[in-house]
Parts: structure tokens; C-alpha cells; sequence
């Protein structure tokens, strides 16, 4: 059974990661020196605490089975453990990518996320 880990990125970034075939990170990413993942327990507290009232951006599920001993699981918010990747993102490593638009009433309405 696949890991599945998720980023939420806005859409722009992301076109230039495909251009590329690999994603640096988003600029918290690259202060922090590690790319800021979710777990699916997770994903959506991130999204309302980080990306509130944000459009444009996309949702991507990455198996974290290929990222190695780069991806390491840290304490963070609440003493819960979030994945971070210390590495660039192959995008080999990417299952699927999913708009992540704002709802009615302003929250992000997310897809189906599947395991």
C-alpha cells in the first residue's frame, strides 16, 4: 500500500515544476530548507490555516514510497507528525494533481482523496 502524502501549491508554481520535471518548493519551503507536506488527517487544517481565501491553487498526491530517506516525518503543529522532504520533488513521485478551488462560503472544496 502506497503512502500517500499531499502538497497544496498554487497553480503557477506548479506549471514551472512541470517545465522543469522537478518542484524546488514554494517559498516557505525553501526558507525552511524542507518541502512542507500533509498527511490526509492533516491536509485540510493546512489549507484553512495557510491557504485561507486563496484561489488558484492545486492539490497534489505524492507517493511517499519514492521520495526515500529524504521524506522524514517531524513533530510540528500540536506535536503532530508532518512529513517534510529534504530534496527536490521528482515529479515521478506525483500520483495526481486536482484543482483545490474556494467554495461559496470561501473554504477550499477538496476532491476525493484517495489511498
Amino acid at each position: 500500500m502506497r503512502s500517500i502524502i499531499y502538497k497544496i501549491v498554487p497553480a503557477t508554481l506548479w506549471q514551472d515544476a512541470r517545465g522543469s520535471g522537478e518542484f524546488k518548493g514554494a517559498a516557505i519551503d525553501l526558507t525552511d530548507g524542507y518541502i512542507h507536506f500533509s498527511t490526509e488527517d492533516q491536509v485540510k487544517q493546512t489549507a484553512a490555516l495557510y491557504f485561507a481565501g486563496q484561489d488558484g491553487l492545486l492539490l497534489v498526491a505524492v507517493d511517499g514510497e519514492k521520495l526515500g530517506d529524504e521524506l522524514l516525518y517531524e513533530a510540528s503543529r500540536g506535536g503532530a507528525l508532518f512529513p517534510h522532504l529534504f530534496a527536490t520533488l521528482p515529479l515521478d513521485a506525483v500520483i495526481w494533481e486536482k484543482p483545490l478551488p474556494l467554495g461559496a462560503d470561501g473554504s477550499h472544496v477538496f476532491p476525493e482523496l484517495d489511498q
